[in-house]
């Protein structure tokens, strides 16, 4: 696609433009006015000068006196000011030459040439021929009020279009001149003008990253109002931004708080039970200790406590701990839930379908996924009616993994469809009552370049899918 043109390129060209056009209607107006005044003056002065040989040839005309009209045309040699008569002719009423200035190119009766035919037929008795760079006028001789015969003059207009050709030339010199330095201070001002754009450009592209740079004082100084006030804007929104941040990062430490809250309980749950037996166990002992059999009951009891307690430690840890370096996910992994899970599944009565085909280590984050998977489990069984059912499959291909948890709830509310889907238009997820685990979730995803697909239906449950593409092309060992 065609880049447009920067602004502080096209403002020159804008003003070039409209300068070359406003200079090239001035400079038609300049030399179309010159061109008047110089026919005009021309006019005059051939009129001044036809005038004065009109008086002074009457007589000799009406007597034809040729070597008297010889002698007025050799003392009218002079000429005129800017402008030089190449010949003078004067004829007889019937068109036949008294006299030239010139006998040797006209001599006495000769007829007129074809160049004086052009100002006998013209109205104004002034024609021009500038590519010839001549000029012809005439004038009639008149005795008594009646013509008795003609003068015609030939002159060389060559000055008057050279000071055309001199105007011309210092006309577009000058444009050029003035078009340049036009050109350079409009650039100059747009590049001046568009300095603030570019001062909130680049703090707009750093916004991007985790600090918000707000404009400091200096630069909002230096600017005019228009700009102060879009600077202000953006400082404000800076705050804004930061304050917002400062909130979701509060939010989500008390969230995260609750949570911590939430596993201890369900960790001394979980652990409570089997101590109990273990105490139990340890009483047998102290009171029937010197039976085998009862010995042999009483260790078995409490190596099975321990062995649960040990598990539940376990799978917390692997939980809930940050992972210095990411480690490949394993079917222990998505195992460990289902304890971390269970006080939930045993408090509501839940069926758990749990199918898990994993055979071997997948590229893929372990610690990610446990936190996904158990958000979602988490979620579907709080969400299903008392005695209903859960379900958690899991499958691998050589594209990645793919996740789907289904519940038989009422169904998903549509701002939490949103937050899983679209986060752009979900509301925001610390408002009170829509937590952090859907948002949370997506988020993993996001960063793990997956995607999640919900199906949901009010009153019979809801099925949520997620993929999660492998790390590379490394072939699964063993897909069950």
């Amino acid at each position: 696609m065609k880049r447009a043109m920067p602004l502080s390129l096209k403002v020159p060209a804008v003003a070039a433009a409209f300068l070359i056009v406003i200079s090239v209607f001035i400079s038609q107006q300049v030399l179309s006015r010159l061109e008047d005044i110089q026919s005009k003056h021309l006019k005059t002065l051939a009129g001044v000068h036809l005038d004065g040989l009109t008086s002074a040839l009457s007589d000799a005309v009406l007597r034809e006196d040729v070597w008297e009209v010889f002698a007025i045309l050799d003392r009218s040699r002079q000429g005129m000011e800017g402008v030089r008569a190449l010949e003078t002719v004067v004829a007889n009423g019937e068109g036949r030459v008294i006299a030239a200035s010139d006998p040797r190119v006209l001599p006495t009766g000769a007829t007129l040439p074809a160049d004086y035919d052009r100002v006998t037929a013209s109205t104004e008795r002034f024609a021009m021929d500038e590519p010839a760079a001549r000029a012809f006028a005439r004038r009639d001789i008149l005795y008594n009020g009646q013509p008795i015969g003609t003068v015609f003059v030939k002159l060389d207009i060559s000055d008057l279009l050279a000071d055309r050709v001199r105007v011309l030339t210092a006309l577009v010199a000058t444009n050029v001149v003035l078009t340049l330095i036009a050109v350079v201070v409009a650039w100059l001002t747009v590049r001046r003008m568009i300095r603030p754009m570019d001062i909130l450009a680049t703090h707009l592209e750093n916004s991007a990253s985790a600090a918000h740079d707000p404009i400091g004082a200096a630069d909002i100084e230096r600017v005019g109002t228009e700009y102060r006030r879009l600077f202000l804007a953006y400082n404000a929104m800076v705050a804004g931004l930061d304050e917002r941040d400062q909130l979701v990062r509060k939010v989500a430490e008390e969230e995260r708080l609750a949570s911590l809250g939430r596993l201890a309980s369900s960790v001394a749950h979980e652990i409570n039970n089997p101590l109990g037996g273990i105490f139990n166990a340890l009483d047998t002992l102290k009171n029937h200790g010197d039976r085998p059999e009862v010995q042999m009951k009483s260790i078995s009891l409490i190596e099975r406590g321990l062995k649960g307690i040990r598990d539940v430690v376990r799978s917390t840890l692997m939980t809930w701990r940050l992972d210095r370096e990411s480690r490949p996910l394993d079917l222990q992994d998505l195992e460990d839930l289902k304890i971390l899970a269970g006080p939930d599944i045993r408090n509501r009565e839940l069926e758990l379908d749990w199918d898990v085909q994993l055979s071997g280590p997948i590229d893929i984050p372990a610690s990610e996924i446990r936190q996904i998977v158990l958000n979602l489990l988490l979620n579907a069984c709080r969400a299903s009616e008392v005695g209903g059912q859960v379900s958690v499959q899991v499958r691998v291909s050589t594209a990645g993994l793919a996740i789907r948890i289904a519940d038989s709830g009422p169904g998903m509310p549509e701002f939490a469809v949103r937050t899983l889907t679209d986060p752009s238009t979900a509301p925001s997820p610390f408002a009170s009552g829509h937590g952090l685990g859907l948002w949370t979730t997506r988020r993993l995803v996001s960063e793990l370049g997956g995607d999640v697909a919900v199906e949901t239906t009010q009153g019979k449950g809801t099925t949520v899918t997620v993929f999660l593409p492998r790390n590379d092309t490394q072939e699964l060992r063993d897909v069950a």
